[in-house]
């Protein structure tokens, strides 16, 4: 009966299973993928390593084989973001076409990784080459900028509670496995690994989830997170109706 309430929930509610094939996989044709396996070469990543750094020059692609990557970013005031993280299935960089771009954000491993490495001068070839290839090329590109362009919306427009409440969302789709209780976040974040996501300090985070808590909204089990009622959260930050949101963009 919870996976069927899920499946009805549609985009904040699936589990980390069918993320799998989500990231730049869903754009590619076995063709393309073939294509693209061509061009690159084996990469292995221990965790707490960094496969680059904001302000390093871009210029290559790296195709996520196994493990996880943190994307973060460093304010003028010194104070470090999290943007997102990274699985299998999923292309990390920047496209420049110039030759001196830098990148905009640091890429750190998590868990040990494995990655095919793509350069760019070899992918603007197979851009050249075939346009299909080019086209769902760009349709993953345009899906970047709108993840990129809602985590900006839900930080800005409603607070911290908002941003918490989306993350929150975010994690159900990212991890979240349906048990008796609620979902249950797979992924175990410390309140500061929390506030890291939305600006916020530990102890604001601990206000907010005791307040949620309080609410019924959410509950803990063991240091992990059962969201009780998904749609209290989608109410707090205004969570857009699919399809207008829909799920490859609502992940952590």
């Amino acid at each position: 009966m919870m996976s069927t309430m899920i499946e009805k929930q549609g985009c904040a509610a699936r589990g980390c299973s069918e993320l799998q094939q989500w990231g730049a996989d869903a754009f590619f044709t076995a063709e393309h993928r073939k294509q693209l396996e061509g061009l690159m070469y084996p990469k292995k990543a221990e965790a707490h390593s960094h496969l680059f750094w904001e302000g390093d020059e871009t210029g290559k692609l790296y195709y996520v084989r196994s493990g996880r990557v943190k994307l973060t970013k460093t304010t003028e005031e010194g104070k470090t973001i999290n943007l997102s993280i990274q699985r299998q299935g999923d292309l990390i960089g920047e496209l420049d076409m110039t030759g001196s771009g830098v990148y905009g954000y640091s890429a750190e491993v998590i868990e040990d990784a494995e990655f095919g490495v793509i350069q760019e001068k070899d992918l603007e070839i197979l851009l050249h080459r075939h346009g299909d290839f080019a086209v769902a090329f760009t349709k993953w590109m345009a899906l970047q900028h709108r993840t990129t362009q809602s985590k900006f919306r839900d930080l800005l427009l409603f607070g911290k509670p908002g941003a918490l409440a989306s993350t929150l969302i975010r994690l159900c789709n990212t991890c979240g496995v349906a048990t008796k209780d609620g979902i249950k976040l797979a992924m175990k974040l410390t309140n500061t690994e929390l506030g890291d996501f939305i600006g916020a300090t530990r102890e604001s985070v601990n206000r907010m989830l005791a307040d949620l808590k309080a609410h019924d909204i959410i509950d803990m089990d063991g240091g992990f997170i059962i969201v009780k009622t998904l749609n209290e959260l989608k109410a707090i930050c205004q969570c857009p109706s699919y399809p207008a949101c829909p799920r490859e963009i609502c992940r952590i």
